[in-house]
């Protein structure tokens, strides 16, 4: 008789932990279960292969409910599900007119906020004219110089509705004395402005390796702001704590949190020094998180960075409860991004924003896949753009809080990432803080033995990088962005910048700003207004920047070494560079590599693909065929194929009976190089006299294979 009433559980019986394992134990034959089934990430975490209920004792509730101590399941107990989380996009384009364009176009089709970015020179508080500005003119951002440019740049977008993020580098207060002047201008005051200054200098001093100003008078010049901001702005946050310098230094997601929690309080710390009160101060900061392409571990970072936060202001024995304020934008990783291969770059972007909402980002900025290869077009801005609406208006990720909430392993992953980031922090402050611990060089190498072991991991193929060290296309065709005329550009801004000086007497402003800057005991936003009305008397970043700076004679600079962002495919695609432009030195030709299959199909196919995918990841032409059953007729192939390389591809028994009489005929037949696929183990010495001088599998050395064949047939010296 079957049952009304399907009861698959009465199939299935309960297993618990113990017999599973053991079961587990029993099936990998003696290979220890800790080096099977446990793997370990950078930060020192143990991720077991499945997680119980006493993976988390989820008794009273210990990461709360959303909306509630201790935020790790999000600030708002509704998270985003009323309205989204802000879709904000970066504009870069060197030129204000088209900047411009661009944005309108963006916030027309879903983007809801601006992150806009001043360039090189503006963000180093120099002007176009300036000619220490040559080499910094329209890079990496746009060229802002006045409160015009910013006019321009800003021309119809609705900004008592549109949130406007800033970022300007060491020139953060001048840059917001002229977003502040144009939303006076444009009559958006008090509560109506919306929007970020984002002073960072600590965060910039240790990008750039110096600022305008010693760090003590630019933290004043954050204090200034952040005080004028809390009573003039009641919507602008002043101050932005980014990790992103260190991340993309090659920090792992523990000291990205550790780092991030360190620079919050020295940032607090000298906002209430200048009388702001605590609350006040923390209301003052956004955190600034990039995150990759690993999103359970980014799902826990920003969770756990809530948790921290929490942590850190009970810890000053301020309220708790400040930290319900806290706004966290997500932004994708740049480390993670290739050239080669762009397009893969879609997928890691959609892997970053997932974890972006789902760890419950306020803001999330996705950047265009070929953001690498330069100024992004219209096709490759809309698929950053739909990337982020397709998840939220779509898949609805925002219409569930927290889904992470009570997973044993992401609350699991949690907690530890934010115990072992709180350890840390307290090494930083028990080091002096994070300023010191920064500009000693104590963070470097803290995050260069980290770094070390990742570069391993990436040279032997652990952690690979798709469609560049594994799985690459030596003919795939490049994507190319035009390159902007920036000497053209920085002629027309100069110009421009010449009728606006004419244009705008200053007067009394600079002076009066001038004067506030020689009193003693500033930070009490007195920069700031001075600063304003400067702005709107048509000061420009240069006029302000060094007028801030103090007299020329006085003026001292903030110097360290710098953290060099360190991408992950930057090792692979150097060397790509590398043989690209040997082609183009030879007739389009590349140095090839023959692949020398040996026996059926079925004996080489897996070797040959692993030393194709291997030798197209250094730049080489691989030359394939199908497979050869006698040396000679092997040894003939290779002189046809015009290759200085041969790789023997085959099974472990066939080089047993073969490669003796293979290698041989090859070198005869002019092979410079004789390559074996595959681990030789104990044979090697064998081969090595036959001929093979190199061997390739997995877990050898790709990069320095490479190299060294690179620099046998003259690519590299």
């Amino acid at each position: 008789m079957i049952e009304k009433e399907l009861k698959i559980l009465n199939d299935f019986p309960p297993v618990g932990y113990d017999t599973w394992k053991a079961q587990v134990v029993a099936d990998l034959k003696g290979v220890p279960f800790e080096n099977k089934m446990i793997s370990h990430t950078y930060e020192g975490i143990d991720i077991q292969p499945i997680y119980i209920p006493e993976s988390w004792p989820s008794a009273n509730d210990p990461s709360g409910f959303p909306g509630s101590l201790p935020y790790t399941r999000g600030t708002k107990a509704l998270g985003h599900s009323l309205n989204g989380w802000d879709v904000r996009q970066e504009f870069l384009h060197p030129e204000p007119a088209e900047a411009n364009r661009i944005m309108l176009e963006e916030l027309g089709n879903g983007v809801t906020s601006v992150e806009l970015k001043l360039d090189a020179a503006a963000s180093a508080g120099l002007d176009a004219d300036d000619p220490r500005s040559a080499e910094l003119s329209g890079r990496d951002g746009v060229m802002v110089y006045s409160l015009g440019d910013l006019g321009q740049t800003l021309k119809g977008v609705e900004m008592d509705v549109v949130p406007v993020s800033l970022e300007a580098g060491a020139a953060f207060l001048p840059a917001a004395a002229l977003l502040a002047a144009l939303w006076e201008e444009r009559g958006v005051k008090g509560s109506k402005a919306l929007g970020a200054f984002n002073a960072d200098p600590l965060g910039t001093l240790m990008r750039d390796g110096v600022l305008p100003q010693p760090l003590d008078v630019a933290l004043l010049h954050m204090t200034d702001l952040a005080v004028w901001t809390t009573s003039h702005l009641p919507n602008v946050s002043s101050v932005r704590v980014s990790t992103a310098v260190y991340h993309h230094a090659g920090a792992d997601a523990v000291q990205d949190l550790a780092f991030a929690i360190g620079t919050a309080v020295e940032y607090v710390r000298a906002m209430t020094a200048a009388g702001l009160e605590f609350n006040a101060a923390v209301r003052q900061i956004a955190f600034h998180e990039t995150v990759g392409c690993k999103f359970f571990q980014s799902i826990a970072k920003l969770r756990a960075l809530r948790k921290l936060w929490a942590k850190a202001i009970e810890a000053c024995g301020a309220d708790v409860n400040a930290a319900s304020g806290m706004r966290v934008i997500v932004e994708t990783s740049r480390r993670v991004i290739s050239d080669r291969s762009p397009w893969v770059n879609l997928l890691r972007n959609t892997a970053a924003t997932f974890a972006g909402a789902v760890g419950g980002a306020d803001a999330i900025i996705t950047l265009p896949m070929d953001v690498a290869v330069g100024l992004s077009d219209e096709s490759t801005r809309r698929l950053a753009r739909n990337t982020q609406l397709i998840l939220q208006e779509e898949c609805h990720l925002n219409q569930t809080v927290d889904p992470a909430g009570g997973s044993w392993f992401l609350e699991n992953l949690t907690d530890e990432m934010a115990e072992k980031a709180w350890s840390l922090f307290q090494q930083v402050e028990g080091s002096g803080g994070m300023i010191k611990a920064a500009t000693s060089g104590w963070i470097g190498d803290q995050i260069r033995a980290v770094e070390k072991r990742r570069e391993q991991d990436i040279a032997t193929r652990k952690a690979a990088i798709t469609g560049v060290s594994v799985h690459p296309d030596v003919f795939e065709k490049e994507l190319s962005r035009p390159t902007p005329n920036y000497l053209e550009l920085r002629a027309k801004a100069a110009a421009q910048l010449v009728k606006w000086r004419h244009d705008h007497r200053l007067g009394d402003a600079i002076a009066a700003l001038r004067a506030v800057v020689a009193k003693s005991g500033r930070g009490g936003g007195e920069l700031m207004t001075s600063a304003v009305e400067a702005a709107r008397a048509g000061a420009t970043i240069g006029d302000l920047t060094s007028t801030l700076a103090g007299p020329e004679a006085n003026r001292q600079r903030a110097s360290t070494t710098p953290l060099a962002a360190q991408p992950y495919a930057a090792a692979y695609e150097q060397l790509r560079d590398r043989v690209d432009a040997y082609a183009r030195a030879h007739g389009d030709k590349r140095p090839r590599v023959f692949l020398a299959n040996l026996g059926t199909r079925r004996e080489f196919l897996a070797r040959s693909n692993y030393a194709r995918d291997f030798f197209e990841a250094g730049g080489f032409e691989p030359v394939e065929n199908d497979g050869f059953t006698d040396a000679q007729a092997a040894a003939a192939a290779f002189t046809a194929s015009g290759a200085a390389i041969a790789v023997i591809c085959s099974t472990d028994a066939r080089y047993a009976t073969d490669a003796e009489q293979v290698v041989p005929k090859l070198l005869a037949a002019g092979a410079r190089t004789v390559v074996l696929a595959g681990n030789p183990g104990s044979n090697e010495a064998k081969y090595r006299a036959a001929g093979v001088s190199q061997f390739i599998f997995i877990k050898c050395n790709v990069l320095e294979v490479l190299r060294s064949l690179l620099r046998q047939v003259g690519v590299l010296p």
